[in-house]
């Protein structure tokens, strides 16, 4: 029992080093996708949305999901977590803790690709507050705490609606508010492409997430018995790979050219998809989820744009729609042998009753993240005179005015040079014209 209570918590904070190190990989994910002048703010306030995340989990947020004297709608003990060890378990409590707490973060880290580019620090700071306290730890309790939508069998293994759809709502909100940014959408309506700075970088921030989330849905498993998450691992990185195969050939069949930022927003979809059904499908579904996610983040990508709301990091459509696709899958594909938790879905004999209990699922956790997001949103907005830079500090980018100092110092001293020789040139020539 010693023995088995050790192997499990190592596993457990082995999963959270791994869900952790996905913050890694969100930095190069987001600072690749969007403008090098923005890079180094993109960076910093990742690393410290993540300690707001910290440290508002351990006083609030665990208790709300995890409480002991908690009701349908929110735990209510476990505040300030003290990280002793107390009766017997088969796994580290504390290790738990951490776990969870890593998973928190993720969701905080997934709203705010919907601020980027052109959001005040400050509107991250007091957000982050509010996401962690509020907004994460309810939808966590009602499906992984013991709340109604537990008793009711919602099946999200790691947290396709808890994670990765409450995040995307958050980041759904911010859009709508900020509005797009400068130079997105044209007087007549269309669109234009601002690129990212930095393709590699969003290439190694998938492959960082890729590899984090073995350790976001093998280690949901919460231990090692009987190999179990040898089996979600599988099922994870056959749906990622689906996803980025998928993504690519369709961009290729209707653009003409091969996409390399739709296929790797496949693979996330792919990934994200997976993460609530990992655990109750088999390996054909899992490439079928996949398939399907990466087809929906290609026309989803199109369909917010049509819309005129500007994602930069693709939040909406990875982890939105992607997270309401996994979540509904199960209600299609969970077998009678891995269903632990509520029915087999449509195609293996359930009926519809599973399909309904996650649609209801998804839409009352969405329609709550959102509505909360965007009303502590639009008060902030009034109250702080604004949640957007000014025009003048989002064209010359968030690393100077919130933070004044460049994330690349050398590349734009030497534009700053060359303009300054420019300057001190040019009335020469013209005086001798």
């Amino acid at each position: 029992m010693a023995e088995l209570f050790l192997v499990n918590s190592l596993w457990i904070m082995l999963g959270a080093i791994l869900v952790i190190f996905m913050q890694g990989g969100f930095i190069l994910l987001e600072a690749g996708s969007t403008r090098m002048k923005n890079a180094g703010h993109i960076a910093g306030k990742t690393i410290f949305s993540f300690g707001i995340a910290s440290i508002i989990f351990w006083a609030v947020g665990y208790g709300f999901i995890f409480g002991s004297n908690g009701n349908f709608f929110v735990g209510m003990s476990d505040f300030f977590y003290s990280g002793q060890e107390t009766g017997e378990a088969s796994y580290s409590k504390a290790a738990f803790f951490v776990f969870q707490l890593a998973f928190a973060g993720i969701a905080l880290t997934i709203a705010f690709g919907g601020f980027a580019e052109r959001a005040k620090l400050s509107v991250y700071l007091i957000f982050a507050l509010i996401f962690s306290s509020i907004i994460y730890p309810i939808v966590a309790h009602w499906i992984w705490g013991g709340g109604w939508l537990a008793e009711h069998g919602k099946q999200d293994f790691a947290g396709s609606t808890v994670v990765h759809l409450t995040g995307a709502m958050a980041a759904l909100a911010a859009t709508i508010l900020l509005k797009p940014r400068i130079g997105k959408y044209n007087k007549d309506g269309s669109a234009n492409n601002l690129h990212g700075h930095n393709q590699v970088f969003t290439a190694l921030g998938v492959l960082i997430l890729w590899i984090g989330w073995f350790g976001f849905n093998a280690g949901s498993t919460l231990g090692v018995e009987g190999g179990f998450f040898g089996f979600i691992a599988l099922n994870t990185n056959l749906a990622a790979a689906a996803g980025a195969i998928s993504a690519l050939l369709i961009s290729w069949a209707m653009m003409g050219k091969s996409d390399v930022p739709t296929m790797l927003n496949g693979a996330l979809a792919g990934l994200v998809a997976i993460t609530a059904s990992c655990a109750f499908v088999e390996t054909w579904a899992a490439v079928v989820i996949g398939i399907i996610a990466g087809l929906l983040v290609f026309y989803g990508a199109r369909l917010v744009e049509k819309l005129k709301i500007d994602d930069p990091i693709f939040a909406l459509s990875v982890h939105g729609i992607a997270g309401i696709w996994g979540t509904l899958s199960t209600g299609l594909f969970a077998t009678p042998e891995l269903a632990s938790v509520g029915k087999p879905g449509l195609f293996y004999g359930g009926g519809l009753s599973q399909l309904w209990v996650q649609l209801m699922g998804v839409t009352v956790s969405a329609v709550f993240a959102f509505t909360v997001s965007f009303t502590a949103l639009f008060v902030m907005k009034k109250v702080m005179n604004g949640i957007r830079v000014t025009k003048e500090e989002e064209l010359m980018g968030l690393d100077l005015s919130e933070h004044g100092s460049y994330g690349y110092p050398e590349e734009f001293t030497k534009k700053e040079q060359k303009n300054s020789n420019d300057l001190i040139v040019q009335p020469t020539l013209n005086t001798q014209s």
